[in-house]
């Protein structure tokens, strides 16, 4: 029988004061995350891999494996393709900011990766664009955002409903484009 914890706690964030709940989950249902970063985001990329190992998930990592100058594109595409694959459930991409590995990301078909630097924005791009693969900046959030974000990201459910028919409407759009 699988073992869950659950830990509560209640903040206010996001743009319009908004309170979620956080909830800190260890499950023994295992899931399969991949990951990767710059030289800008190992740091951080090496604290969530210690941290979703300790849950139980199984991690694929494709580097950096240093704080070396890196370029970022091969390394959120590898990533992102994982996740397309059916090779991993999550993606997660971090650097300085993490914009550019959102961008990088965003370039493999099928990826609907969400720059998520709070846990308002890692909430909607789940509920609302049905995210895959969240990136986030290791200049920007702390060891202890970062966690609760990914919580958040991995626990928050796609609403489906009204959103489906946009989420369905960029996948037309990505179709149209790699046709050109």
């Amino acid at each position: 029988m699988p073992t869950l914890v659950l830990a509560i706690s209640r903040q206010t964030i996001g743009m319009n004061g908004r309170d979620l709940c956080s909830f800190a989950v260890s499950t023994s249902q295992k899931q399969t995350i991949a990951i990767g970063s710059d030289h800008a985001g190992f740091e951080l990329k090496q604290h969530l891999i210690g941290v979703l190992e300790r849950a139980g998930h199984v991690v694929t990592d494709f580097g950096t494996h240093s704080t070396e100058s890196v370029d970022y594109p091969p390394i959120c595409a590898a990533v992102a393709r994982a996740v397309r694959d059916g090779k991993a459930q999550f993606g997660i991409v971090m650097g300085g900011s993490g914009q550019g590995e959102q961008i990088a990301a965003n370039k493999v078909n099928g990826v609907r990766a969400a720059l998520c630097n709070d846990l308002y924005l890692a909430e909607m791009a789940r509920s609302h664009n049905n995210a895959n693969v969240l990136s986030m900046g290791g200049r920007v959030v702390t060891f202890d955002q970062a966690e609760k974000i990914l919580e958040v990201f991995m626990t928050t459910e796609y609403e489906g409903g009204r959103h489906e028919r946009r989420v369905a409407q960029l996948a037309e759009i990505e179709q149209q484009e790699g046709a050109r």
